[in-house]
């Protein structure tokens, strides 16, 4: 695929300007709403998507990081799922080698029948993923766990089980997704409020939307429209019926992230039972750990949840159960917590045990709504709901060849020794702006490897707008160590106002503002 596209709000702006009526207009600028986007464009339909906040602002930043079949889902007898998951895992694997890898984990047993039982499993679970499976599971002796991973829970440990499974770099997922629409034709934008729906003789016929950076709103008409807005598509169905019933039962997933040193191990660990019925990871990512994660039924939704100090204890607590390095409330260098939008049905008891299938709703007005499912399957997720838009527009029927479409930044081969990989052929010319200016080299913090010319490249070529943008997603730095991004805050956003020609007043007011939200990530 071609690369080095930039996203361009202006061009974005010019292209809204110049049509008259879009095919299809894409509410949500996450996982789902961004494959829906790239299938459009692949399809030739002429797709606009607008995004309230920041690209993957939401949960789609805020994963586990895993690209995975499922495995408790196995256990709870969701086969379909599972398989398609298994599938999806092994497309997106092949389609963006540069943001994924696969990920060996370990499942420590200290009853010999654990160990058959999980195994047994685990195999069905290879067999499922078929010509697609990522490696055979294996029997693990006490002494090779040991190797592997030396600060395990040692007293009645008989050995373990290895699989292999997907991990990836969820936000930067979304990102190259967004790149990979553009260089297909479609608009993407971000800080694009949608605040209200248009109707001709009771059907969408398009939308207003709000500028958030300048306040100008914009009138677009479309053929279809597709909310794929996650935890937040109730709002949106209340914009096309305030008597519409609510769709989603929102859940929160918290992960605490670690250093190294306390589970100094490249195998990720899988606790394969909680006393909430969950499994828990701890896995290897960007030089730290990931701990995760809970399933709190929420009465209410925000677009920055903050994780509950019972999640956290919960979280801190199993892990020490399985860990002979114990780790303390200070230990954590970041906390970050996610919105699942389960889908609400009338026998939902238990959030752990809810569905992590998809559903989509067809309004009579012929508002499409997709939500639920995860992000493993978002390809399919974003198939089915244009299929539908398909349908109800009447646009001309064309076959979805996503499966084998590599997204932009695509590489043969990933750089596994920089954090340039991400970027995947981008990265050259990231190179290049370091060549070109050596103070590009200057790193935002000393501790962390991201550089100024990544800051600038994400201002130029990635639509980052605000402080946040950069440390939460273009680089990571505020889910791995949300200390070190809040002292980077003000020389970030000295950086981005010398490129995007803001004033002292807007330097201080991004520092307050992610200042502010930097609190929640903080243990």
């Amino acid at each position: 695929m071609k690369s080095y596209s930039m996203l361009s709000r202006q061009k974005a702006f010019e292209k809204i300007s110049q049509t008259k009526i879009w095919d299809v207009v894409v509410i949500g600028g996450g996982a789902t709403g961004m494959g829906i986007a790239v299938d459009a464009a692949k399809r030739g339909f002429k797709v606009l998507l607008l995004e309230k906040n920041d690209f993957a602002k939401g949960t789609s930043s805020r994963s586990t990081k895993l690209v995975h079949g499922g495995v408790r889902y196995l256990a709870q007898g969701n086969v379909k799922l599972v398989i398609e998951a298994l599938r999806e895992r092994g497309f997106l694997l092949a389609n963006a080698p540069h943001l994924t890898s696969i990920q060996k984990f370990v499942i420590p047993v200290y009853r010999y029948f654990d160990q058959f039982f999980y195994a047994s499993g685990l195999l069905l679970y290879d067999i499922l993923a078929g010509k697609l499976s990522l490696s055979r599971t294996k029997l693990l002796s006490k002494k090779t766990l040991l190797q592997w991973m030396p600060t395990i829970q040692k007293t009645g440990l008989k050995g373990g089980i290895v699989y292999a499974d997907g991990q990836f770099d969820d936000a930067r997922l979304v990102i190259a997704l967004a790149l990979t629409a553009n260089d297909l034709g479609g608009a993407v934008l971000n800080y694009a409020n949608v605040v209200e729906l248009k109707k001709k003789d009771g059907k969408v016929s398009g939308l207003l939307f709000r500028d958030e950076e300048t306040g100008q709103t914009y009138d677009v008409a479309s053929k279809s429209v597709i909310n794929a807005t996650g935890v937040f598509v109730d709002a949106i169905l209340e914009l096309d019926d305030k008597s519409s019933p609510a769709a989603v039962m929102p859940s929160q997933g918290v992960h605490l992230v670690i250093e190294k040193k306390f589970f100094p191990s490249d195998h990720a660990l899988m606790i394969p039972k909680t006393k909430d019925g969950r499994v828990l990871f701890a896995v290897p990512w960007k030089n730290y750990v990931v701990l995760g994660t809970t399933d709190t039924p929420l009465l209410e939704i925000s677009e920055e949840p903050s994780a509950l100090q019972d999640e956290i204890d919960f979280i801190i607590d199993h892990f020490n159960l399985y860990n002979d390095k114990k780790i303390v409330r200070e230990d954590i260098k970041s906390v970050f917590a996610g919105l699942r939008p389960l889908v609400k049905t009338s026998n939902n008891k238990s959030t752990a045990l809810a569905s992590r299938d998809h559903t989509i709703i067809v309004s009579t007005s012929n508002l499409i709504t997709i939500t639920g499912g995860k992000w493993t399957t978002y390809r399919k997720m974003a198939k089915d709901a244009l299929n539908n838009a398909v349908f109800v527009a009447k646009l001309p029927v064309v076959k979805c060849t996503t499966r084998n479409l590599r997204l932009h930044g695509y590489t043969e081969t990933k750089q596994q020794s920089t954090l340039l990989s991400v970027y995947g052929s981008d990265a050259i010319k990231i190179q290049e702006l370091m060549h070109a200016d050596p103070t590009m080299s200057e790193r935002i913090h000393p501790d962390h490897e991201c550089t100024k010319a990544e800051l600038i490249w994400s201002v130029r070529n990635e639509m980052a707008l605000q402080v946040e943008d950069i440390l939460a997603r273009r680089s990571r730095m505020l889910f791995v160590d949300a200390a070190a991004a809040v002292s980077s805050a003000r020389k970030v956003a000295e950086w981005m106002a010398l490129e995007l020609n803001h004033d002292e007043a807007w330097i201080n007011q991004q520092v307050a503002s992610f200042q502010e939200l930097a609190k929640t990530y903080l243990p």
